[in-house]
C-alpha cells in the first residue's frame, strides 16, 4: 500500500515528485484528479494525502474537506503557488499538515511527508492501543483497578503516554502501584514484545551501582570471573524503570546522563561502546524538582528523564475505590487457597472507608488477605482510625475541618453503597432528614455513585 497518495493535474509534476519520492524509499501512487484518489481514503488508510491546490472540478480545498470528514487525524499536505500562501495558511487552521510552495526542493517535501507519516503512524498506534486496552480481561482496566475519577484519568494518561516514546517520570506515595504503572507503559505500548527491566535504585549498595547498571568483564574487579551485562543492556530495545531513583547516587547520575544522551553504554573493564535503544521509566516518592533544588539530584538528569510526568492519586483521594479493592483482593486471596469467599458486614465496610491507608493499595491487599483466610474481621493495623486522613493544610479553622471531614465521610459511605441512601443512612446511623441536609450543604449528588 501506498505511503503517499499525490494529487496533481500536470504529468511533469507527477512525474518528478514520484522519482525523488521512491528514490527517498517512499511507496507513492500519483493521481492527476483528485477524484480517483478519494476513495481510498478511509480511518485506517495508513498513509498521507499530498494535492495540489488550484485544480480543475475538485481542487486541494476540496480533497482537505473530504479527509477531514473520513478522519480528522489524516494528514493533507497542500502544494500552493506563489499567491496561494494565505489561502493554504488558512486551510491549516482548517486542519490540513502543512503546505509547500511552488518551486520546491525535493529535500524539503521529503522531510514534510516524512513527519507527516510519523504522526499518522503513531495516531494509528495509538488508536490500536486504545482498542486493545479496553478489550477483554487483558484491558488497562482490569490490570488498574478502580471506578473513581482519580483512576479513570489515570488510565487515560498512561494510554496516551504509552504509544509515545517520551521518558515518563512516576510520582506516588509508597504502595501506590508505581511499578504496575510503569509496566502498563511498556504492555499498552509499541515496545511490548521487548524486555521490561525494573531496577530499585534504593536496594543497590552503592559500590555496586556501576555494575548492575552497566555491566562488566571478566576481571574487571575482584570477583567478577566472567562478562555479565548490565540492566540497562538487558533492557535493549525495552522499558527500564528506575525506581525510588532519588536514591541514584551522584556520580551515577552523571553516567546515567551520558548513557540516555548518547544511548550507547560501556561495561567495566572495557572501552567498547554498545548502542541501546531504551525508554527509561523512573519513579520517586518525593518532588524530584525539589531535590534538584536541594543539589540531592542532578538538573540534566531530571530534564532528560520528566518529559513527561504521572501522578498516582493515594488511596484516601479516592476512598469510592477502596471497597471494591478490598473485595477484589479478598476474592483473589480465597481463590488462590480454596477458599469460600466471605461477605463484607456493614461494620467492615465502614471500618475500611474510615480508615487512612498510610501504605495504600499495598496495606489494602495484606488487610484484603488477611479478612478472606479468615485472621477476624476486617484488622487495621494501629489503634486509632480516621476519617480525615492526611494532615490538615494550614490556615483552616475548625468548622472547616469539620465540614471537609464529613463530606469526605459521606462521599466515602455513598461510594460504597453505590447511591443507595437507605445504607449511606445505616452506614453512618443518620435519620433521612439530617443526611438530605448534609448533602444540600455539601452539594452532593448521589447519582455520581449509581453504578455505570
Amino acid at each position: 500500500m501506498a505511503d503517499v497518495l499525490f494529487i496533481d493535474d500536470e504529468m511533469p509534476v507527477r512525474v518528478a515528485v514520484g522519482q525523488w519520492l521512491e528514490l527517498a524509499g517512499l511507496r507513492v501512487e500519483l493521481f492527476a484528479e483528485a477524484e480517483a484518489a478519494l476513495p481510498r481514503l478511509s480511518p485506517d488508510f495508513p498513509g498521507i494525502v499530498v494535492s495540489d491546490v488550484r485544480m480543475p472540478r475538485l481542487g486541494g480545498l476540496d480533497v482537505l474537506g473530504h479527509a477531514m470528514a473520513v478522519d480528522r487525524d489524516l494528514p493533507v499536505v497542500l502544494v500552493t503557488g506563489h499567491g496561494d500562501v494565505a489561502m493554504a495558511v488558512e486551510a491549516m487552521r482548517q486542519g490540513a499538515y502543512d503546505f509547500i510552495e511552488k518551486p520546491f526542493v525535493p529535500e524539503r517535501l521529503v522531510d514534510i511527508i516524512r513527519r507527516a507519516l510519523e504522526k499518522r503512524a503513531l495516531v494509528l498506534e495509538n488508536r490500536r492501543l486504545r482498542v486493545r486496552a479496553g478489550a477483554g480481561d487483558g484491558g488497562i482496566a482490569a490490570r488498574l483497578l478502580g471506578t473513581s475519577a482519580a483512576m479513570q484519568r489515570l488510565r487515560g494518561e498512561i494510554l496516551e503516554l504509552a504509544a509515545t516514546p517520551l521518558n515518563v517520570v512516576i510520582r506516588g506515595e509508597t504502595g501506590t502501584g508505581k511499578e504496575l504503572v510503569a509496566r502498563c507503559l511498556h504492555d499498552f505500548g509499541p515496545r511490548a514484545a521487548r524486555p521490561f527491566v525494573a531496577v530499585n535504585c534504593g536496594a543497590i549498595p552503592e559500590t555496586m551501582f556501576e555494575s548492575e547498571f552497566f555491566g562488566h568483564e571478566a576481571g574487571a574487579f575482584t570477583g567478577a570471573t566472567g562478562r555479565r551485562p548490565g540492566k540497562l543492556e538487558h533492557a535493549d530495545g525495552g522499558t527500564v524503570f528506575l525506581d525510588e531513583i532519588e536514591s541514584m547516587p551522584a556520580a551515577l547520575q552523571v553516567k546515567v546522563l551520558r548513557a540516555l544522551q548518547e544511548r550507547v553504554i560501556e561495561r567495566l573493564g572495557s572501552h567498547a561502546s554498545i548502542p541501546v535503544d531504551l525508554r527509561v521509566v523512573a519513579a520517586a516518592k518525593l518532588d524530584l524538582l525539589e531535590a534538584v533544588r536541594g543539589g540531592g539530584f542532578r538538573e540534566d538528569l531530571y530534564y532528560r528523564l520528566n518529559v513527561a510526568e504521572l501522578h498516582i492519586p493515594p488511596l484516601r483521594r479516592r476512598r469510592e475505590d477502596i471497597v471494591l479493592l478490598f473485595e477484589y483482593f479478598a476474592a483473589e486471596t480465597a481463590r488462590r487457597h480454596g477458599r469460600d469467599p466471605r461477605p463484607l458486614g456493614d461494620g467492615d465496610t465502614a471500618r475500611l472507608l474510615a480508615h487512612s491507608w498510610p501504605g495504600n493499595v499495598r496495606e489494602l491487599r495484606n488487610a484484603a488477605e488477611r479478612f478472606a483466610l479468615g485472621v477476624g474481621g476486617v484488622t487495621l493495623p494501629g489503634a486509632a482510625v480516621a476519617a480525615v486522613a492526611e494532615t490538615p493544610p494550614p490556615g483552616l479553622s475548625l468548622a472547616a475541618l469539620v465540614a471537609d471531614y464529613e463530606r469526605r465521610t459521606i462521599e466515602a459511605a455513598f461510594a460504597a453503597a453505590q447511591g443507595d441512601v437507605v445504607r449511606v443512612m445505616a452506614l453512618l446511623e443518620l435519620p433521612r432528614r439530617t443526611l438530605n441536609e448534609k448533602m444540600a450543604r455539601y452539594a452532593i449528588d448521589r447519582t455520581r455513585f449509581l453504578p455505570k
